[in-house]
This record gives C-alpha cells, structure tokens and sequence, in this order.
C-alpha cells in the first residue's frame, strides 16, 4: 500500500466517524458559542468533510442527504440557512452553504423546505455584510443545478415570483440590482424556458420592468434592458402584453434611442436596442408589412 493510499485510508476513516458522531449537525449548532478563530476552524473542517469524497462519492454529502450509513441529517443544512438571523455567525454558515450547494441532493433540502423563503428577508435586511452574502448564496442555489431550480420554479411558480418581484421594487439599493440581474440570468437560461415564457405573459411584470427601464440608478436601467428585451423579442406574446407594448410605443420609441447613449463602444447593446426598437415599431402590423425606410 503506498502512501497516499494509507492518507486516503485515515481520511476515509475520518470522514465515517465525522458522520458517525454527527459532527456536521453539532458543529453546524454549536458555531454561534464559538470563539471567532473557532469558528473558522469549524468552517474549515466542515467545508472538507464536504469535499471529501472516495470512489466518486461524497461521504458527508450523502450522510446528510440519508443515502449512507442510516444518516439523515437536513437539519444541519437547515441550521446553516437560519445563521443568517445571526450576523456573528452568518459568513461561517455563508461558505459552508455555498460549498454545501454544490451538491444537488443538499440544494434540494434548501429549496424545499420552508426556511427557503427566508432568504427574501435575509437579502434585504440587516448589515449590509450579511444580506450580501445572503444573495451570494441565494444565487448560487438558484442557478447551480439547472434542473432541479427549474423544477423547483414550476412547482412555485406564484409563490416565488410574488416575492421577487418585492426584491425588485425594494428600496435597497443593491439587492434591486443584484435581484433584476439575477432575473436576467434565469430567465435566458436555456433550462428554465417555461419559466420564462411564463413570465413574460404578464403584463404586470412588464409594468414592473419598465418602471425599472427608468429606475434613477443607471446600473438598474441597463439590468431592467435585459430582461425587457424578452418581452419584446418573445414571438408568441400574450394579448395583455403586446397591448401594453402597443400602447407606449410612442413613447419607448423616443426613449429607447436616448437611452444609455454613452455605450457607444457596446456594440452588442446597440445592436440590441435597434433591434428592439425595429420590433416595437412594427408591433400591431400584420406579417409581411412593409417596413419605413
């Protein structure tokens, strides 16, 4: 037996008696009545437990998911989220989550389960510190794994998106321009396609996203720009939305060509905008009629 198989031996061994004495569930408890370099040693060792995986199998990741040795620990991952509440606590429990997440079955738990809904909270409150890293994490359990968060979206679908749409009218500064960006990103994602033809059939969210296309902070404009561009470009509108499109048209055709004049080195942004402004001028007109020149 070489060496490194002995390591791999004692981090096997390890890493059984870890789950056999549920470590990660009691240090995942016990982090608020740590010291600080405590804390970060507990961090540390919990990351690795996680990491830590033989023949293709991540040890902990599956104790704490009840596929190995009888365990089933979602408590701990749960544990983790509510940290939050805690400032003290809450980046120790913020880089364990993100390490956790990258995990499909231990993302699961989180979504699933109630304290889930507390992520819209922790994004917007507190220190700024804490609710960063709150929407650090919030992001990175829902874009991670494709289809379980697109599952996840279509199951919740109301339930989630009258939340969000709070963040995106929030008088926090940067949780509305972290939240309509993140917008962006998950409804250009190929795997939440649905999700997103879903989305762009309401009128009331494109009332929401043209009040943020003149949002007073310039980076909310140009995010709201990405997720507008869907509403027009989708082919297969809804009635509600082109009517509203065709009722301002007048008014977005004098605003889209001032708006963000100073991308001009942004190519693809105004190759964008032209298109977009090309699709609106054309709204309402039967297939085939002549363009103005």
């Amino acid at each position: 037996m070489s060496v490194g198989d002995e390591n791999n031996d004692n981090i096997f061994a390890i890493a059984q008696e870890a789950c056999a004495l549920d470590l990660f569930p009691i240090l995942a408890i016990c982090l608020p009545k740590l010291d600080f370099e405590a804390r970060k040693d507990s961090t540390t060792i919990l990351n690795a437990l996680l990491r830590y995986n033989v023949q293709n199998a991540q040890i902990c990741v599956l104790y704490l998911a009840g596929r190995h040795q009888g365990g089933h620990r979602p408590d701990a991952i749960l544990t983790l989220v509510n940290a939050y509440n805690d400032a003290e606590t809450s980046s120790n429990s913020g880089q364990i989550l993100k390490e956790a997440f990258k995990y499909e079955p231990l993302a699961r738990i989180a979504l699933y389960d109630p304290s889930f809904w507390n992520f819209f909270t922790y994004v917007q409150g507190g220190r700024f510190d804490t609710s960063s890293d709150a929407f650090t994490t919030f992001k990175e359990l829902l874009t991670r794994h494709k289809v379980l968060v697109a599952e996840f979206l279509a199951s919740h679908y109301d339930e989630f998106f009258t939340q969000y749409n709070a963040l995106l009218t929030s008088d926090n500064y940067i949780t509305k321009r972290q939240s309509i960006k993140l917008l962006g990103e998950i409804l250009l994602d190929r795997a939440n396609y649905n999700i997103m033809t879903a989305y762009v059939d309401s009128p009331d969210h494109l009332k929401l996203c043209m009040n943020l296309l003149r949002d007073k902070s310039k980076n909310v404009q140009y995010e709201a720009f990405h997720v507008f561009k869907v509403f027009v470009a989708n082919p297969k509108k809804s009635k509600p939305v082109e009517s509203l499109l065709i009722k301002n048209r007048e008014q977005l055709l004098r605003f889209l060509p001032k708006f963000h004049e100073d991308r001009k080195d942004d190519e693809q942004f105004n190759d964008e905008k032209a298109f977009l402004l090309k699709q609106i001028e054309m709204l309402g007109q039967p297939p085939g009629f002549p363009q103005q020149i």
